[in-house]
């Protein structure tokens, strides 16, 4: 397992998932913030009752219902949000310095900048079969091109005291 893989699942589905209710959105749309404890421990709280409605998530696809709308707004409500889509935006921010921590170390490592090294790596792999290198090319080469670099390093400090309640609350 490749050092950044591990919470890349569960962080790319919750931020699928939120990002699926607003408009198809480019890297560089990600609105990154400041995070504050307050944020992060929201968020943390609200993945309950996120996991709580997946299934309907899931079921309205990139198209919910005024119902499903109103219920998603009032989880950020009840966690301190002002709206789903400031949730929406700690959770991306979240997500990126997540990506980017070392499962082992805990150091951070810009997610672009591994991707790029991780490329690197898989490009010099001459045990990896050409169509499978072929294919995880290009799908880095996706990933580096859609994967914003950090803009706020201050988040790192309180995601990382927040990670293990952060990886629990993902599980």
């Amino acid at each position: 397992m490749r050092p950044f893989s591990r919470l890349a699942a569960p962080i790319a589905a919750l931020f699928l998932t939120l990002a699926s209710f607003a408009q198809p959105v480019a890297a560089q749309d990600v609105v990154q913030i400041k995070l504050t404890e307050a944020q992060v421990k929201g968020f943390i709280s609200a993945q309950k009752d996120l996991a709580a409605i997946a299934g309907k998530l899931q079921d309205a696809g990139d198209k919910p219902d005024p119902a499903l709308e109103k219920e998603l707004e009032s989880i950020a409500t009840k966690h301190g949000f002002k709206s789903f889509q400031e949730l929406d935006d700690v959770a991306a921010n979240v997500s990126i310095v997540m990506a980017g921590l070392d499962p082992q170390t805990g150091e951070f490592t810009d997610p672009q900048t591994a991707l790029k090294k991780e490329l690197a790596d898989i490009k010099a792999d001459e045990s990896i079969p050409a169509e499978e290198k072929k294919q995880l090319v290009e799908e880095l080469n996706e990933a580096i091109a859609t994967t914003p670099p950090l803009e706020h390093n201050e988040n790192i400090e309180v995601v990382k005291k927040h990670r293990a309640e952060i990886e629990a609350a993902l599980q």
